[in-house]
């Protein structure tokens, strides 16, 4: 029989992460958004915790916890900040995750220490202006050269990637096509500071704008063959799964902002009098928090 109760261990990381939320996040949650700052200290406090490389095995510098931890772990910031939880998401499903899976152990042994201890973080490069999400559209080109890969192209709405401690980006590629014409899509690993890499950061963003968004160019931007991740040609498959475990801390997200949302309706419901009692005390009122209280 499938159980749905959480371990002792979650239990204790639930509380823990809760604990740090309200009081390193919460104070300052609103002031970052208002001036759309990433916050480093931040970042690095929430690396201290262990909520980068969560499901990454200790070999490579991760915690070695199963992935319902790190879906607490994300829902919990969330409940506070959603900013913050797209930090943690970002650099865990769609900065990490492409490396600890698809990555050589060369790669593995290069970055996922530096990233797992928040020393920098990785983003993923796949949205482009006039393709988003569609991997087959894309327009950025990767030609072998002497034993290096020449990048033209553009990225935009890239999460994490043009803050101080921005590491690498996996970036997708078109490497070739095929003989009946059909694009071979690849990742490349593109680290920051490489000539003709740029990353220029995106402001007035609707929400999360406390989390790092980035448009990325790429003019002649040259790295070495053995940056390929994984097998030339397996881009596309690596992106769908990528993005299917993304999914998950992204519903997470949804979940914890709607928890967080709740308890601030309810808090003020029982706080606000209106004709001598609670808001809370008036049918409708009550209706409508049970109501949201069972859908979440």
């Amino acid at each position: 029989m499938l159980s749905y109760d959480l371990t002792e261990e979650q239990k204790i990381l639930r509380r823990t992460v809760r604990d740090f939320a309200e009081k390193e996040i919460a104070p300052v949650a609103r002031e970052l958004d208002e001036k759309e700052e990433f916050s480093v200290e931040l970042t690095r406090k929430m690396a201290d915790l262990g909520l980068f490389g969560m499901v990454v095995d200790e070999e490579y510098g991760g915690f070695s916890r199963d992935y319902t931890s790190y879906i607490i772990a994300v829902e919990e910031i969330a409940r506070v900040d959603g900013s913050q939880a797209a930090t943690v998401a970002a650099a865990n499903s769609l900065g990490i995750g492409p490396i600890y899976y698809f990555g050589s152990e060369e790669q593995k042994h290069e970055w996922l220490p530096k990233l797992c201890a928040g020393e920098c973080l990785a983003s993923f490069g796949l949205t482009e202006p006039n393709a988003g999400s569609d991997a087959k559209a894309s327009k950025t080109t990767a030609k072998l050269d002497g034993g290096e890969w020449v990048i033209n192209g553009s990225k935009i709405f890239i999460t994490n990637a043009s803050n101080p401690i921005s590491g690498v980006t996996v970036t997708q590629c078109v490497t070739g096509r095929s003989e009946d014409g059909r694009k071979e899509i690849s990742c490349i690993l593109v680290p920051g500071g490489t000539p003709g890499f740029t990353a220029k950061t995106m402001k007035k963003k609707m929400m999360w704008r406390g989390s790092n968004t980035a448009e990325l160019y790429f003019d002649d931007c040259r790295v070495p063959e053995g940056n390929l991740l994984g097998r030339r040609g397996d881009g596309f498959k690596q992106m769908l799964e990528t993005l299917d475990s993304g999914r998950l801390s992204i519903a997470a997200m949804g979940l914890g902002g709607a928890q967080g949302a709740y308890e601030k309706a309810l808090r003020y419901a029982q706080e606000r009098q209106q004709f001598n009692q609670p808001l809370s005390k008036f049918q409708a009122i009550a209706f409508k928090l049970a109501d949201m209280a069972t859908e979440i």
